[in-house]
């Protein structure tokens, strides 16, 4: 994989999966913009010197992708910066688990809005640059449970179920410009995340794994990596399933 002169933004960076597919994109030759919110501001900028330790150049722009105001600015700034936008990962992402007999409003809307309206705001706004150039690669961070369900996680499902019919639809409205939109379901990913979950919680999940044991952000990097190069040219509204044989289909 090559992906040198590309540019690349990777929303949700500044730790997990989305850190490691932004080391990653850089590693195989792309400058990168790196996002997060307000308050990741500090970890950010360090995986933006670690771009620019790999000898590539990188943006950290602080933004809620959840609001169009943000991403407007947030697309202008690498715009602004590279000239161009090549690759768009959707990865920011929240969970606020509750049954949904007992699921709040705002816990339903938190992330419903960071996890699904975000991907709709960025992809919308670098499809105005890709459709230019007919050439893009957006892949956007589903995860097992979008196509599973779960409960517990009615509002996380929705959000991730709705990525993935979301990417199949953009596939085919953009897939005769040059761009390709596929989705990466994750499953069992050791992440702050789910570093989160008790020992009980965390061996009832790996019961569940064939492969064993989790996975790593590095294995979702390397399939985006993969999704964003010239090699998967042909492959568009895919949903790749890093999952160990969790059963993500």
């Amino acid at each position: 994989m090559d992906l040198s002169n590309r540019v690349a933004i990777v929303t949700g960076s500044a730790r997990g999966i989305g850190r490691g597919i932004a080391l990653k994109l850089a590693e195989v030759g792309a400058n990168v913009a790196v996002n997060d919110i307000p308050s990741a501001a500090e970890p950010l900028e360090g995986v933006a010197n670690e771009i620019r330790a790999l000898n590539r150049q990188a943006l950290a722009v602080t933004a809620d992708v959840s609001s169009p105001e943000d991403v407007a600015r947030l697309i202008e700034a690498v715009a602004g910066k590279f000239g161009r936008i090549d690759i768009l990962v959707n990865n920011a992402g929240v969970t606020r688990d509750g049954l949904v007999m007992r699921m709040s409003d705002e816990d339903w809307n938190t992330v419903l809005n960071i996890d699904l309206k975000s991907v709709f705001l960025c992809t919308r706004a670098v499809l105005r640059h890709m459709l230019k150039q007919r050439w893009g690669r957006i892949v956007s961070i589903a995860s097992i449970v979008g196509i599973t369900g779960n409960a517990g996680q009615a509002n996380y499902a929705a959000a991730k179920a709705g990525v993935i019919a979301f990417t199949r639809s953009v596939a085919k409205e953009v897939a005769s410009r040059g761009i390709t939109a596929n989705a990466i379901a994750p499953g069992y990913i050791d992440t702050k995340m789910t570093q989160s979950l008790d020992e009980k919680q965390s061996a009832e999940l790996l019961k569940r794994i064939p492969i064993g044991y989790a996975g790593t952000p590095r294995d979702v990097a390397e399939a985006a990596a993969f999704l964003a190069s010239e090699e998967a040219r042909y492959i568009t509204g895919q949903v790749l399933s890093v999952d160990g044989g969790m059963g993500g289909g």
